[in-house]
This record gives structure tokens, sequence and C-alpha cells, in this order.
């Protein structure tokens, strides 16, 4: 769920808007301390990216996301789980939140305990990104497309506007799939399969 900073001034902080970058780590870790209500997140080049809070429809969806997550992880205890407010380092400097991701045990146990408190610096193994409607399919391409070059296996990006999936893998073709009932993580995150059915619903 990514906005650019120019999109939705009436929901974000004035100072913000005219905020110039580039914006040093340690500066947006501050900002990110101050604004606490936003989703912020930094590209490789510095620039930040504000995203007002989310629609009813789109939290909705989101918890229902990372419920499935946490119940496949609680079956499992395969790896690492995040939710919609974590944040990680990429490669490339890039500072991103995925709305759900999962990171394998060993690259997670790889950080120092200070690592881990902050924007911990790994490229999750996968990672999911959930269309709002004001979102850019665009921008969400590209985010996606960045994950994949910073070390991501496995990534979906859920489009509920138009009831698609977008999978993607390094090096290959983004498979779309047109209004699938499920999506699976096979083989990466053994059993996991997303359910869309509530996803997709309005009610």
């Amino acid at each position: 769920m990514a906005r650019n900073l120019t999109q939705y001034d009436e929901l974000i902080p004035p100072e913000l808007i005219g905020l110039r970058g580039p914006i040093t780590p340690d500066q947006f870790e501050e900002l990110c301390s101050e604004y606490r209500d936003l989703r912020l997140e930094l590209t490789s080049t510095g620039e930040l990216i504000v995203m007002p809070p989310t629609g009813s429809l789109t939290g909705k969806r989101s918890f229902d996301l990372t419920s499935q997550l946490a119940s496949w992880f609680r079956e499992h205890r395969n790896g690492v789980c995040f939710g919609v407010d974590t944040g990680f380092t990429l490669p490339n400097g890039a500072i991103r939140g995925p709305d759900a991701a999962w990171v394998k045990r060993e690259k997670w146990d790889s950080l120092t305990a200070q690592q881990k408190e902050r924007f911990a610096p790994i490229c999750p193994d996968f990672a999911v990104e959930l269309r709002s409607p004001s979102d850019s399919l665009t921008e969400l391409d590209l985010k996606m497309f960045e994950y994949m070059e910073n070390g991501a296996s496995l990534g979906w990006l859920i489009d509920p506007l138009r009831r698609k999936v977008y999978v993607y893998r390094p090096n290959q073709e983004t498979l779309v799939l047109d209004d699938p009932e499920t999506v699976s993580a096979d083989p990466l995150l053994p059993g996991f399969e997303l359910n869309l059915s509530e996803i997709w619903s309005i009610d």
C-alpha cells in the first residue's frame, strides 16, 4: 500500500510535504518516531514516501491476509513472519515495508539484537503488497521488482480492485492470476495457501 508524497496531501502533515531529500537512514528513523500514525518508506535514493492511514476496507483485507499467514506460522513454525508495520533495509539502501512478509530463520538469526530492533538490514524472502484504491499499480509493480532484485524469492501483489494476483519470482515473467480462489506459496512456505474470498469481499 504505497503512495507518493505528492498524493493525498490533505492527509499528510504540511511539513512533510515540503521536506526535501535526500533523507538519511538516521533522519528517517527520527521521522518514523515522530509520525507514528503514518507509514513511511525510503527509496534507494533517499526520497521519502508517505502513506496516510488506510481506508477501513483495506484495513479489513490486510487483517485477513496477516491472520492467514499467522495461522500457517502457528502450525508450521517455519521461518519468521512480519505484519504491515515492519520496515526492512534492502541491500540497495531502500527502507521498505511490505503488507506481509516472511524471512528464513537462518537469515533472521544471523542478525544482531540491535539490527532486529531497527529496520533489519535484510530483504524478506517472501513479500506481499495489498493494493488499496489510492495505490498506483505501476508503482507497486516496481516495488515488487525491487524486492526480487534485492534477494526475495517470491512476491505477491494482490489487487482486490481487479481481483487479480500478480506472482513474482526472480528472473521470471510475472504470473497474473485472474480472480483466483486461492494462491499457493509452495514450496517456499510449505503448505501456505491464501484463501482470497475475504480479501475479495466488501462485506
